[in-house]
């Protein structure tokens, strides 16, 4: 039986209802379809791609095409689960009217859902003209990668008091401005607990807890596909770099010792027709 698409509606309900929402990100075809299959409820597409798939040393060089693209993939890959297309750096800072026109690319080019930007009261009348254009809208606060230079390093936001009360004030702006979700990532657990009673929309957390309407976690993190750096919220649920890169060792030493391909992986063709042919 063909499950039932994932809308801002079905998030707005399982809030409402308590039902824990589950987010993973995906960034083409092949894993998008593994994480639709598996039930997720969303999928971010998020300038995560940056580091983990096009080797960058952070989010902030992704651009608005190498985000299309991979976005496009994903949509291909996914029937079921709600798209987010993450809007990178400088592609909704700029101006209303340059932000509306790019998430509008998500949706009109790539066939996105929703998007995804950060930020809190500074960004609501972004997420406002957005929202006004008919286009569905996450929030993202506490640790935003995009202003890691601002914020000096990857590091937990909200653990003092000034700090905490504007990511409350930020939380409730952007809920007023009309977002359906907001992601706190890297806050206190306390902290993205009342923010997540404060607010009516649902509250996805990555590092902030067990009490968010939701989880998020990075694909590549989980699969153990990115060694170079696992944060501590993360849990692996799997180590497929060593498993791949045993497979890849093998497959190497064996073509070196002409043990691939064997005859099963051959094929052949009738004697007659071989006589032909000297």
């Amino acid at each position: 039986m063909k499950q039932e698409k994932i809308t801002t509606a079905t998030i707005k309900q399982k809030k409402a209802e308590g039902r824990p929402i589950t987010m993973l990100t995906a960034y083409d075809f092949p894993m998008a379809k593994i994480v639709d299959e598996a039930g997720i409820d969303m999928i971010l597409v998020g300038d995560s791609l940056g580091n983990v798939v096009l080797g960058y040393d952070s989010t902030i060089p992704v651009t608005m095409d190498e985000m299309v693209h991979h976005v496009k993939a994903v949509r291909r890959g996914a029937s079921r689960a709600m798209i987010v297309a993450d809007m990178p750096f400088l592609s909704y800072q700029a101006s209303e009217k340059e932000a509306v026109r790019n998430a509008g690319r998500f949706l009109k080019e790539a066939g996105a859902q929703a998007v995804k930007l950060e930020g809190g009261a500074e960004v609501a009348g972004v997420v406002r003209k957005i929202v006004n254009a008919g286009i569905p809208v996450v929030g993202h606060l506490g640790l935003t990668p995009q202003s890691i230079h601002q914020l000096g390093g990857f590091k937990v936001q909200g653990k003092d008091v000034q700090v905490a009360k504007k990511m409350i004030a930020d939380a409730k702006a952007l809920e007023e401005a009309g977002v359906f979700s907001i992601v706190l990532e890297c806050v206190p657990t306390p902290l993205a607990k009342l923010i997540t009673e404060s607010i009516g929309v649902a509250t996805i957390g990555i590092g902030a807890g067990p009490h968010c309407d939701g989880q998020v976690l990075v694909i590549h993190d989980i699969l153990g596909l990115y060694p170079r750096f696992t944060p501590k919220f993360v849990k692996q649920y799997a180590d497929l770099h060593d498993q791949m890169a045993t497979a890849v060792k093998q497959y190497k030493e064996e073509v070196e010792a002409r043990d691939f391909p064997a005859p099963e992986h051959c094929f052949g063709m009738s004697e007659e027709v071989l006589e032909k042919l000297y």
